[in-house]
């Protein structure tokens, strides 16, 4: 039986899964004091979370169906609330990290069902609203932790907030069950035969990989800026809830951006020009805020990183749609999918360290503007790219 109050339950769960890999910013300050974390160490913590992703994406994504959907979401739920447990007993770095990347494939195991199972709990017409929301749990969650990360802080130190996101997991787990019908009959193992044969289709088409290259030229760069954000204004004298709501404030911007490319592609705009346009913003906006040869205004500087966030967000919400048009064929829309999370996790594992490394090599943030928007030029690229494939498909 379908039920919207299931759909709602599916997307609670994204963002619970969110929330894992947004609590990391806030506290990063603290673990760097406390266990003496250099700054790469932290950039590392940082995009860890993405190594399942960067491993498994395109494989989950082809064998979602025969995974089982809420079993899938339920195990990926497990997995962080054990790993989140864990990580807030230890007070070795090598260990969090080993645990941060456990918490990556809980992370994949949560989301990536989820499209699957909305579109089997709604009706069709409310596929696409549902599938809307659905899209912007990664800023929702990420901004409701970097909100309520700091408090859980000051209040019970950074173990504390592991240890209740562990809380908040299991619970999680529980919801799902309650709330989501078992996989059904259908949802059997497909032969390795027709998984490789998927495989081979999906990767050794164009479609697939330009959108998932521009998933990496985005991702890269939004988790380095909003990630570090944190640590960029601590280090300016800004107070600790200062930082917090100016952080989530930047992260849940993102959403309204998630939100309004599917208007404006609905509207008719072509999805390259949205891209273009998110990726140009996004390489304007982080070189005026960060640059150091002109003094600007703090709030000026601030504005223009919300923009950065804001204007960004049209790139996913775009490219998801682009996933339906470039897939090479229907029944490989998902694996398409998993690519696209694969590629992005890649960007996310790797623009974090990148700008770390930048920082701690010129003694400062003001060339993090130069190295996201190298990110964001490729971007571009990749849009004009993508422009032209859709020109061929007709």
């Amino acid at each position: 039986m379908r039920s919207p109050w299931a759909a709602w339950m599916v997307i609670l769960a994204g963002v619970g899964a969110a929330m894992h890999v947004g609590k990391l910013p806030p506290a990063l300050p603290v673990l760097q004091t406390e266990l003496g974390l250099s700054l790469l160490e932290a950039g590392f913590l940082l995009s860890l979370v993405q190594m399942a992703g960067m491993t498994l994406g395109v494989v989950t994504g082809a064998m979602a169906d025969g995974l089982g959907l809420r079993r899938s979401m339920c195990v990926g739920l497990f997995i962080l609330s054990i790993a989140s447990a864990l990580g807030g007993l230890s007070h070795d770095p090598v260990i969090l990290l080993t645990l941060r990347a456990l918490e990556g494939l809980g992370f994949l195991l949560t989301t990536m069902p989820a499209p699957g199972l909305i579109r089997r709990l709604v009706p069709t017409q409310r596929l696409s609203p549902m599938l809307g929301w659905w899209g912007a749990y990664m800023p929702l969650g990420t901004a409701l932790a970097l909100l309520a990360g700091p408090l859980a802080i000051e209040a019970w130190g950074w173990t504390g907030l592991w240890t209740a996101m562990a809380v908040l997991s299991l619970g999680l787990v529980a919801g799902v069950l309650s709330c989501i019908p078992p996989d059904t009959v259908e949802a059997v193992r497909a032969p390795a035969g027709a998984l490789r044969l998927r495989l081979g289709q999906t990767l050794s088409a164009s479609g697939p990989w330009l959108i998932g290259g521009a998933f990496a030229m985005y991702s890269s760069q939004w988790l380095a800026v909003v990630g570090f954000l944190p640590s960029i204004y601590a280090a300016g004298g800004l107070a600790g809830t200062a930082v917090a709501w100016m952080t989530a404030m930047a992260a849940a911007a993102n959403m309204m951006g998630n939100i309004g490319a599917g208007r404006l592609l609905q509207r008719g705009v072509q999805p390259p020009l949205l891209l273009a346009c998110g990726f140009a913003f996004m390489a304007l906006s982080s070189l005026l805020a960060f640059q150091t040869w002109v003094e600007l205004p703090f709030g000026l500087r601030y504005g223009l990183v919300i923009g950065f966030s804001m204007v960004g967000g049209l790139i996913p919400g775009t490219l998801f749609s682009l996933a339906v048009r470039l897939s090479p064929q229907e029944s490989l829309v998902s694996t398409t999918v998993g690519w696209m999370q694969q590629c992005s996790s890649m960007g996310q594992f790797a623009g974090p360290p990148l700008v770390a490394w930048v920082a701690a090599s010129r003694g400062g943030w003001a060339w993090t503007g130069l190295t996201t928007a190298t990110f964001a030029l490729g971007g571009m690229l990749l849009s004009f790219l993508i422009a032209r494939r859709l020109a061929l498909r007709g």
